[in-house]
């Protein structure tokens, strides 16, 4: 019998690549695991009117964790249509979104970047309660004490497992109400922590702190619209969207994923990267207690990035299986 039973949901677009891509890697590897294969999407929801079907909910709920691919989210959203991964993010409540950027060898990298965006990803503007009157659009922000509570413990104890620094970033200078319960509760959480350097930054000031001197950081958490765009900005600090991976997770389920989209203008042309989806299963086997064959994965990464073949969003030639294989070679 396995030791991990994990769920594979392939999603859209270069999902479909991939995600086979990870999961050969990770049979190279020698990780012990079962595979239940699951769908979600917005091609799911084209063909049967869902995005997320009860089978796939019964996979996330009896597998050890899930590692998603690719997901479409139209900016013209079809009738009861609902984005999978927000609406799994929301349904199992996994409130930490966590996006590592650490330099790679790959060309135009920043040097000695190591550090880590906690995103609270359940709460925040994608609560998605919006409306209209006339020509007046409102969207409603939601900030609670709880959520604000849970993801300051999650981002401290990350924090002391590493370097033991924690900025609290924010916008409490314009929004008192919303971002100021946000920052005062972790603050107030967080200075309870022997040994934790505390500090607080404004969230226009950390974009550009982030772009000129991002060595100064080591764990960042934030609400979940600056998450989103700061970590994205981060990951072009490094190489892009094409190594970026990231984690939800919650406290019983775990979703990891790559951050860059279906891409459908390569989808299906073998060219797309599978680095992100891979530095994602690293995530996943460090959240499942594998510490040493997450390792030797993530240095496995680096070591084909530095010496080839790289993919073409990497300034390479290859393909997702020559890249793929090698690899798997590697390890």
């Amino acid at each position: 019998m396995a030791k991990h039973r994990i769920a594979l949901i392939e999603g859209d677009g270069i999902g479909h690549e991939v995600i086979p891509a990870a999961r050969r890697v990770l049979d190279a590897l020698g990780f012990d695991a079962e595979y239940v294969e699951a769908h979600a999407g917005y091609e799911y929801f084209l063909d049967h009117g869902t995005s997320t079907p009860d089978a796939t909910y019964e996979a996330v709920e009896n597998t050890h964790a899930t590692l998603f691919g690719a997901a479409t989210s139209p900016t013209d959203k079809p009738k009861g249509f609902q984005g999978a991964i927000r609406h799994l993010r929301q349904k199992y409540g996994l409130y930490a979104n966590v996006r590592p950027t650490k330099t790679r060898p790959v060309p135009g990298a920043f040097q000695n970047v190591d550090l880590v965006i906690v995103r609270e990803n359940t709460q925040g503007l994608y609560v998605e309660q919006e409306r209209l009157y006339g020509d007046t659009a409102i969207a409603d922000t939601v900030i609670t004490r709880g959520a604000s509570q849970a993801i300051g413990q999650f981002a401290t104890r990350l924090a002391m497992t590493r370097r033991q620094q924690l900025t609290v970033v924010h916008k409490a200078n314009v929004l008192p109400v919303t971002q100021g319960l946000f920052l005062n509760t972790i603050m107030d959480e967080a200075r309870l922590i022997d040994g934790l350097n505390l500090g607080t930054m404004i969230v226009d000031n950390a974009a550009m702190q982030l772009v000129r001197n991002p060595q100064q950081f080591d764990v960042l958490v934030m609400t979940n619209m600056f998450g989103d765009i700061l970590s994205d900005l981060a990951a072009g600090l490094v190489g892009g969207l094409g190594i970026a991976a990231s984690g939800n997770i919650g406290d019983q389920f775990g979703i990891f994923e790559s951050v860059h989209g279906s891409a459908p203008d390569i989808a299906g042309k073998g060219v797309a990267n599978p680095t992100a989806t891979v530095l994602a299963a690293v995530l996943m086997l460090q959240h499942l207690g594998e510490a040493e064959l997450a390792a030797k994965l993530d240095n496995a990464v680096n070591r084909i990035l530095e010496e080839g073949p790289r993919t073409r969003d990497l300034g390479g030639t290859a393909g997702t299986e020559e890249f793929t294989r090698a690899l798997i070679g590697m390890l």
